[in-house]
């Protein structure tokens, strides 16, 4: 590993760091030291990192905002990478926009309202970034990522790149074709229309009553654990199964919202992991449905 950190540094390949704390990189405030953790700041940089990591044959994993993640008690053994500030741009062209991968997706649906712009309003509650959206299909409020995505800039595992069409993508419910072969979106472009300032700002602000009053905001979370089945809705079953205030540890599925679970300072990644497993049991004994977590669960187990 030492010899791969002087070979990005030799690369000057943004922040390298050992043994890096994860918990502060996570919305949950969870999870143990990355082996390696690389911040590169730019798409060439990535590019060269990934053929170094692909060369040496140490395995990685992209970790944006933080959010929609648990990562291990144990860390992660390898490589985590962070995109840097050279993936933070956005760029209004018309009703074309052009966002970095590590942009706020949060931000972006505001500043797009700001401009007049319609089809970003349900991301005002999406935590994360806008790469960890186009990576999900991120979604809300009847809409998500795959109806408004034009393209994504995107580079493999191997260091080569690509533009991927949306048609391209293989966009399912919280699914796009990143799931399935490893790489890394730097920029995505969305196609939006011309809206009326008044009423995207009043459709957001109704979203943001309903999340203030249905969602722990002010907790430590990750969003929505669990996917939703289909014809049904995973809070819920949860809910209807008296889960609520289910504890593990500092861990707590959510008294608010039934499909969170909340870190009331000091919760583990195993007490996170333990109420899932205990949320799913109950499910499946009681609806005979398996709830599918929609989080990603990194590193050592």
């Amino acid at each position: 590993m030492q010899q791969l950190v002087a070979e990005l540094e030799q690369a000057r390949i943004g922040h390298v760091r050992m043994n890096e704390p994860l918990a502060g990189h996570t919305t949950w405030k969870i999870g143990g030291p990355a082996d390696l953790f690389i911040v590169p700041k730019d798409e060439n940089e990535l590019a060269e990192a990934l053929r170094l990591l692909r060369r040496e044959g140490v395995p990685w994993c992209m970790l944006g905002r933080g959010s929609n993640t648990l990562v291990s008690d144990k860390g992660i053994r390898g490589a985590v990478i962070k995109l840097g500030d050279g993936f933070d741009e956005v760029r209004f062209e018309g009703e074309t926009v052009v966002a970095g991968a590590s942009y706020s997706f949060i931000k972006l649906s505001v500043m797009a309202g700001k401009e007049g712009l319609t089809g970003l309003e349900f991301a005002g509650g999406i935590p994360g970034s806008v790469g960890g959206a186009v990576y999900m299909n991120a979604g809300a409020h009847g809409s998500d990522v795959s109806r408004i995505l034009k393209s994504a800039d995107v580079v493999w595992d191997d260091g080569s790149r690509e533009t991927l069409e949306s048609e391209e993508m293989s966009f399912s419910y919280r699914h796009s074709v990143l799931q399935q072969r490893r790489g890394i979106v730097t920029r995505a472009i969305f196609g939006l229309a011309a809206g009326d300032r008044k009423e995207i700002a009043a459709a957001m602000a109704t979203y943001k009553d309903r999340r203030r009053k249905t969602q722990p905001l002010q907790m430590a979370t990750a969003g929505s654990v669990f996917r939703n089945p289909p014809n049904d809705h995973a809070a819920r079953l949860i809910e209807e199964a008296g889960l609520k205030g289910l504890r593990e540890g500092a861990a707590e599925v959510s008294t608010v919202h039934a499909n969170f679970i909340v870190n009331h300072g000091g919760a583990k990644a195993e007490d996170v992991l333990t109420l899932i497993r205990r949320v799913q049991s109950i499910i499946e004994q009681r609806n005979g449905i398996t709830l599918v977590p929609e989080v990603l669960l990194l590193g050592e187990r």
